[in-house]
């Protein structure tokens, strides 16, 4: 960077208290026509709060200035595996912001919002029909609360026979995290299952495992180790006649879509992320959206509302109803609606055909950058992968010391968003690096995205130091993380 640059990068870093100027306002309002409001009492107000005085223009600059740090899925490639991090078509966006779709109220009459209506309805038999299943429920605002909702199910479906001895729920060591914190939270009892050597279920762990107290088994599907179980319907079999539910975690359907239908293969209920397999925007931690399919036996228990159609000499009409055996309401009202609407643009413009596409350029992408990095990072699972790869930097930091984490910050000087790190958890996959390159990328940011793979892995043999201390080119190089945790600075105080 030379002198002008790093001049220019230090006076757009300033603070906006630091750019304050006593007396400089940035609007001038007319004089109030309206009584004012009595002020709170005395105790509930402070007067230490320090506000910046400055001009339109300085603070317009300032944010806008801001925002080029920040890293999205505009601007550069976003291989965050497990998260789908893929391109949000702007239709989807213009489409969720019409008057008739955004200005509407939840607590409008039912008639004057049956266009509304009618597009969760559309969306809910959709989900159902791709994951070949019998029902539908659009209320989860996210996979996680997706996930509390069938395992809530579950629960209701076991104690509706009398049956409240089960109680334990199966999940093997490479689910999503998530899945266990589910259903403790839904009242269940987990035992973890390890994989074998191929990386999928193991078989005589599961069958020691089942029992009569057998609630369900959580199995992600493809599972975090970016490969499809082999052992499925073995695994299907074993759970159901032990009296279980089967539960699909379908946060990775980017890999199935239009190829596989989880009811057909005897899963009773799945969820599915609508903000990364459907295109709701997910950066900045949201907003999610999530969506629960059920089979026949558990379709009583979906959450409400749930959107019904009936049809009479009038035509259709779409109404909110409670399921008979309801486990009730997740949060108010009718779901993230906007990201309900970005998900049915979705599926509608794609259709048949563009969504089968989906899954498979999704694979063939994963599948190429596994074949292209094969022998420069080391390979857990040597196999034909899904959706997204799981390397590992185990042979870096044996040979080098450059770790996973390491890599991954060197990653950051060259324009790329970090994979996932850690996860798979360290007792499954050391050094985990796992990389979804999603369907939405071309084969030229892939070849870009591989050939910086390869020169870091270059870099880490003649040069570790310059990994160790990555990344060098952002505002903020590489932070004492474990400070950052335990003594966050989460207000502005001034130096003097």
């Amino acid at each position: 960077m030379t002198v002008p640059e790093r001049w220019l990068e230090k006076h757009n870093r300033k603070l906006l208290m630091d750019r304050s100027a006593p007396g400089r306002i940035g609007a001038s309002h007319a004089k109030l026509d309206v009584p004012e409001s009595e002020l709170p009492d005395a105790a509930m107000l402070r007067d230490n709060l320090d506000m910046p005085e400055v001009s339109e223009s300085e603070i317009v600059r300032y944010f806008s200035q801001l925002s080029h740090y920040n890293f999205s899925i505009d601007h550069n490639f976003y291989p965050l595996g497990s998260c789908t991090m893929k391109y949000n078509p702007k239709i989807n966006d213009e489409m969720a912001a019409l008057p008739g779709l955004s200005e509407i109220h939840p607590f409008q009459p039912e008639e004057t919002v049956q266009g509304a209506l009618k597009l969760v309805w559309h969306l809910q038999e959709i989900l159902a029909e791709v994951m070949g299943m019998a029902g539908t429920s659009v209320s989860p605002k996210a996979g996680a609360e997706s996930e509390f909702a069938g395992m809530l199910m579950a629960r209701a479906y076991h104690l509706s026979r009398g049956d409240d001895k089960r109680k334990r729920v199966l999940i093997p060591d490479s689910a999503h995290g998530t899945n266990p914190a589910s259903a403790v939270v839904a009242g269940f009892h987990v035992v973890s299952l390890p994989t074998n050597e191929e990386g999928n279920t193991d078989l005589a762990a599961l069958e020691a495992a089942v029992g009569d107290d057998l609630a369900g088994f959580m199995l992600t599907q493809p599972s975090t180790l970016g490969i499809f179980d082999t052992n499925l319907s073995d695994v299907i079999r074993i759970v159901r006649d032990a009296g279980g539910i089967m539960y699909g975690d379908g946060a990775n359907l980017n890999a199935l879509l239009g190829k596989v239908k989880l009811g057909e293969l005897g899963f009773d209920v799945v969820h599915s992320n609508l903000h990364k397999t459907f295109t709701q925007p997910h950066g900045g931690g949201g907003p999610g959206a999530g969506s629960v399919m059920v089979s026949e036996r558990l379709l009583p228990f979906l959450p409400e509302p749930h959107v019904t159609r009936t049809e009479d000499e009038d035509g259709e009409r779409f109404s909110l109803s409670t399921p008979p055996q309801s486990i009730g309401k997740l949060g108010p009202f009718q779901g993230n609606f906007g990201a309900l609407v970005r998900a049915y643009a979705y599926i509608r413009t794609l259709g048949d055909v563009g969504v089968s596409q989906i899954s498979e350029d999704a694979v063939i992408n994963a599948n190429y950058i596994l074949s292209q990095l094969r022998g420069t990072f080391d390979l857990p699972q040597d196999r034909h992968c899904k959706h997204e790869v799981v390397f590992s930097a185990k042979n870096l930091k044996d040979e080098f010391g450059v770790s996973g984490k390491d890599v991954c910050k060197r990653l950051i000087d060259y324009g790329i968003h970090p994979p996932t790190m850690y996860f798979p958890l360290p007792d499954v996959v050391e050094e985990s690096l796992l990389i979804e390159p999603t369907e939405t990328e071309s084969k030229e940011t892939l070849d870009q995205f591989i050939e910086v793979m390869k020169l870091i892995a270059k870099e880490a043999e003649e040069d570790p130091d310059l990994l160790l201390n990555a990344p060098h080119n952002t505002p903020n190089t590489r932070l004492d993380e474990a400070l950052a945790a335990r003594r966050p600075v989460l207000r502005w105080r001034r130096d003097d």
